[in-house]
């Protein structure tokens, strides 16, 4: 039995069906298929993406070709990856926000484009260097540095060498030739002996004085001094008949007295301020007085026991015969200028001693034992001091003026009673205001203005 065939009118609807059958079939598979992508991790895939780009990037900067800007005497911007040739001036306009180039000197502008082309990358060595090349070339390097420098290690060692020798074998020459390195310490000894001995001619001793006092300086050379007994020997040198050797026996005390306690201290014991006084007190040339002066003032400042022991001696009187002499106002100044200097270390130190506890008690002591303004008073020299401000010196006027304030409080009474230091005060302080003004209309400072002001203010203190 032959089989049926459907009719025309039946076969439409069942193709229709069969073709929405196939396009329900690829749509679900290709939505499978999206449904697997969308489940990948974006965030991995995005940064598979970005290195991939930049992988790419980094190639492409590699190899592209960089574009030349050429630029001329006007401002033109600047694109991205364009090579702006050397000798170009580059701003950055802060209005637009781009990169501006023109060209800053022409003939080396045309020197640097000399032998490029338009368009051409540049590049000078397109050779390139692999991390192997580098490590190799870096390791080859290190060890000829190496090599270099200890060539030239031996060759500094070498020169060394020649230039100079081992103490061992310059002490042995030196012995051949009877020569000897001496330390400061021998070299004192040999000093002192040189000056101590009957043998030796005023020129010889005068000589080893002077080199004496370069070594006394030092601290450390000063006690030493003191140790082999040389410092009695240079007080005993006071007692010389010679004035030169008075002068330089004092020269040295006052390098060696000079802020070094244990010095001073044997200094007293061995009677150097009694002879230093006795050589103030008799006549002698100016020279010699002002070498011991400069032993006094040494030996008496920051030292409270030597300043009882001064007054005590008729230090104030000694002092008062010298600035009366004739031709002694160098000394005068000095004089002063001790004087200032004595009162006004007292009054430091009683004044610390009540603000802190770190003052010596015994020291403190020491310095409350020290009448020197009382012994100042009776012995006439807030008169003296007073008339001494008619030096010409302007030095002299203001270190005499400093010394006239620091014995106010005591000698007030008869500064009132001094009318030459009245009108002195009105005298100075007329000079010093025109000297003052003329400073200021020539434009320098000599401090003439700052005396003029102390001499008023000294003047309106006392009443």
């Amino acid at each position: 039995m032959a089989p049926q065939s459907l009719p025309p009118s039946r076969m439409a609807p069942l193709g229709m069906l069969f073709g929405l059958l196939m396009a329900s079939c690829f749509t679900f598979c290709l939505s499978r298929q999206n449904l697997e992508f969308a489940l990948t991790n974006p965030e991995k895939s995005g940064t598979k993406e970005t290195e991939r780009k930049e992988t790419r990037a980094e190639d492409e900067l590699d190899t592209e070709v960089l574009e030349v800007f050429h630029p001329t005497h006007e401002w033109q911007a600047l694109r991205p990856g364009q090579a702006v040739p050397a000798g170009s001036h580059v701003r950055l306009n802060l209005q637009t926000g781009a990169r501006e180039v023109k060209l800053q000197y022409e003939d080396k502008f045309q020197n640097n484009l000399k032998g490029l082309k338009k368009g051409k990358r540049l590049d000078i060595n397109t050779y390139t260097y692999t991390s192997e090349d580098l490590k190799s070339a870096l390791a080859k390097f290190k060890e000829g540095t190496d090599i270099k420098s200890s060539k030239e290690d031996k060759a500094r060692q070498a020169e060394v060498k020649r230039l100079f020798r081992p103490i061992e074998e310059l002490k042995k020459e030196f012995d051949e030739l009877n020569v000897v390195i001496e330390t400061d310490m021998q070299i004192m000894v040999r000093l002192i002996n040189k000056f101590n001995s009957s043998n030796s001619s005023l020129e010889e001793k005068i000589a080893a004085l002077f080199d004496l006092e370069y070594y006394v300086h030092q601290m450390d050379n000063a006690q030493d001094l003191l140790s082999f007994g040389g410092l009695q020997v240079v007080i005993n040198g006071l007692n010389s008949t010679e004035s030169l050797v008075k002068e330089y026996a004092a020269f040295v005390l006052g390098a060696a007295f000079s802020s070094n306690p244990k010095v001073q201290v044997e200094a007293i014991e061995g009677g150097a301020l009694q002879k230093l006084l006795v050589i103030l007190a008799t006549e002698q040339p100016l020279s010699a007085k002002k070498k011991v002066l400069f032993a006094l003032c040494s030996l008496l400042r920051h030292f409270p026991y030597a300043q009882q022991q001064f007054l005590k001696l008729g230090g104030l009187q000694v002092l008062r015969s010298l600035v009366q002499e004739k031709n002694t106002e160098v000394l005068s100044v000095r004089v002063v200028t001790l004087l200032y200097d004595l009162v006004t270390e007292k009054m430091f130190a009683e004044e610390e001693a009540e603000l802190t506890q770190d003052t010596s008690p015994e020291k403190l002591q020491q310095y409350r034992q020290v009448h020197l303004l009382p012994g100042l008073r009776e012995q006439g020299w807030c008169e003296i001091t007073a008339h001494l401000l008619a030096l010409p010196e302007h030095d002299a006027r203001e270190k005499v003026l400093q010394t006239l304030g620091a014995l106010l409080v005591t000698c007030r009474d008869q500064y009132r009673q001094d009318l030459q230091l009245s009108k002195m005060l009105v005298s100075l302080q007329a000079e010093y205001q025109a000297l003052a003004t003329l400073e200021l209309q020539e434009g320098f400072f000599s401090g003439a203005f700052i005396f003029q002001d102390t001499a008023g203010r000294f003047r309106d203190a006392i009443p």
